[in-house]
């Protein structure tokens, strides 16, 4: 892994969103509101296909070499008098973040979109990122694609199934918002998506699909109607019978919760496993309703990969606001797949501060112990940072690990879990 051979220069941003560098000052990892000094070793190149965003009502902080100590900038260095923004970067699929950005908000300052906001600066004539590679399979990589075939085997599909809502709703995901799951699936490769509940019994902070009415917008729009068991099966199965590496997956996020179909959901798996054996049938799910997963193990649900902020109920509560459930529950149907045989992987939302606390790595070691999950998937938190903390009433004193000693940890004592970003294949 490459690693830039002196520490990157901070970004700055002025009121157009023109980024250009400052050279008195070094990039600024934060933790928990906390600022710190990225090693070397923290820094990788910005992924190809990752963006930069300017941050409105948010002042740059930069770390003094001389000083050693992390500066305020609260106006535009190069034009005196004029304001100036905080830079983040938002990065491409299969990279996990070791540093938010470092900022101070002002008053009124908006709420940020539904991103990620990982630190950033600029050395050697490239951008750095303070992350790391999680997992090297290439299946959202930008190289992965060429638009132009994208869009001429995505019109072609649509042409060919005009009467499958669902085929029809993927087209609309794959060309207007340039979702990476649908795009595999009009190309015949990996992991399809399998969209299929408007509704949900979770009331999620972050949902990237559903948000009130003055809130920060939601990216992308929730599917409207419920598909039926033929049309799930009639995209499904082609797709696992030619598909490289395939694995199909329910709950999306273009809808709510999938387990609240779940009637529909094993009608369709049981079509899908009487024609084919091949490939990974996949459920994403809040895992709510523990009997509802087990009629699902029983139908040939092949994995869970279950949504978590924490594993600590006292945080997941107040992030994901459940409605007719506990979090027993969700344990509840990690031991239903278990007890079936089947792969169970956690969705596990990483903020550096929150994540590699202490205590949270401690009930994360017990949890584990306790539900022996298979595989840790180390998504990056899409949300506003201090929105979030604040939502938690996280402790602002809360000693945290530093996210690349947290996950050295966690490999150590737990030597046959595996680490990654994606579903797996596990078929």
């Amino acid at each position: 892994m490459l690693h830039p051979s002196s520490p990157p220069l901070l970004l700055t941003a002025d009121t157009h969103g023109n980024i250009t560098e400052f050279p008195e000052l070094e990039t600024v990892g934060m933790s928990n509101g906390d600022f710190y000094r990225p090693d070397l070793d923290d820094f990788i190149v910005l992924p190809e296909g990752s963006e930069l965003f300017a941050l409105p009502g948010r002042l740059p902080i930069g770390w003094d070499p001389t000083d050693n100590q992390p500066v305020l900038l609260d106006e535009n260095p190069a034009h005196q008098g004029q304001p100036v923004q905080a830079v983040a970067a938002f990065m491409a699929p299969a990279h996990t973040s070791i540093f938010n950005s470092g900022y101070q908000t002002q008053q009124e300052a908006p709420t940020l979109p539904l991103f990620a906001y990982t630190a950033v600066g600029w050395h050697s004539d490239k951008f750095w990122v303070t992350a790391f590679r999680s997992d090297l399979d290439k299946r959202q990589d930008r190289d992965q694609y060429d638009q132009n075939t994208v869009e001429k085997l995505t019109r072609k599909k649509l042409k060919a199934n005009r009467n499958n809502r669902l085929i029809q709703h993927l087209g609309k995901c794959c060309l207007t918002y340039g979702c990476p799951a649908a795009r595999n699936y009009f190309l015949d490769r990996w992991e399809a998506p399998l969209p299929t509940s408007p509704e949900c019994n979770a009331r999620c902070v972050g949902c990237i699909s559903l948000q009130p009415s003055g809130c920060c917008p939601a990216t992308q729009d929730r599917i409207t109607f419920v598909p039926t068991p033929k049309e799930i099966s009639e995209m499904a199965i082609p797709h696992l019978m030619q598909a490289e590496n395939p694995i199909v997956s329910f709950g999306q996020g273009c809808e709510g919760e999938p387990l609240l179909q779940a009637n529909v959901l094993e009608e369709a798996v049981r079509r899908i496993r009487s024609k084919t054996r091949e490939g990974t049938i996949n459920l994403n799910s809040n895992s709510s309703l523990p009997d509802s997963v087990a009629r699902l193990a029983r139908a040939g649900l092949d994995s869970l990969r279950v949504s978590l902020n924490s594993v600590q109920e006292k945080y997941y509560n107040p992030y994901y606001r459940p409605k007719g459930y506990t979090f027993s529950d969700v344990k509840r149907s990690i031991q239903v797949m278990k007890e079936n045989d089947r792969f169970v992987s956690l969705n596990y939302f990483i903020l550096p501060g929150v994540t590699d606390s202490e205590r949270e790595f401690e009930t994360l070691c017990r949890f584990i112990e306790s539900h022996s999950p298979d595989f840790i998937q180390l998504r990056n938190l899409n949300m506003d940072p201090e929105w979030y903390l604040n939502i938690l009433k996280f402790p602002k004193d809360s000693f945290s690990l530093g996210i690349r000693q947290w996950l050295h940890n966690l490999k150590t004592e737990f030597p046959n879990l595996r680490f990654g970003y994606f579903n797996p294949q596990v078929n």
